[in-house]
């Protein structure tokens, strides 16, 4: 009996998104330094991580003319691995962790000047969404529908 990679649904392509892959991913310009995700392609075998990587951000550490080499931590046991794997640019993008992380850098600094201005303490830990506020549900002009089901019927 042959052996299944349970791979049916991480590799293949969303729904259209299917066919040629857009010129776009071939433009983007990756340094060394860079943060990235690794997601395969199904599209394209070639350079395709094994899927153990699939989903995984890691860091560029070599860059050639079709492909890029990611440094990412496998666990293994009680340690973490750094593995060094080259993987081709169809199967890589730009992670928004880094880019999220630096849009809170600029927004803290914001709320430190402004801080600064007025003279007022100022949190800047974030902080989880609160619970709504207690509100009383009006029955004017709102009155309640009973819904029940719909008897089966057949039209032949």
């Amino acid at each position: 009996m042959a052996h299944t990679k349970r791979t049916r649904y991480m590799f293949s392509r969303d729904f259209r998104k299917r066919g040629t892959i857009p010129l776009s991913t071939y433009l983007h310009t990756y340094k060394k330094g860079d943060i990235v995700d690794i997601k395969g392609n199904g599209s394209i075998q070639k350079g395709l991580p094994h899927k153990f990587y699939h989903g995984m951000t890691g860091i560029v550490f070599d860059v050639s003319r079709s492909s890029v080499g990611v440094i990412v931590y496998k666990i293994l046991g009680h340690r973490y691995i750094e593995k060094r794997i080259h993987v081709k640019i169809e199967h890589v993008k730009h992670s928004d962790s880094r880019k999220d992380f630096l849009d809170r850098v600029k927004a803290n600094q914001e709320k430190k000047e402004i801080a600064k201005k007025t003279g007022e303490k100022l949190l800047l830990k974030r902080q989880p969404a609160l619970p709504r506020e207690a509100h009383v549900v009006g029955g004017k002009g709102n009155v309640p529908i009973t819904i029940g089901p719909v008897p089966y019927e057949t039209f032949i």
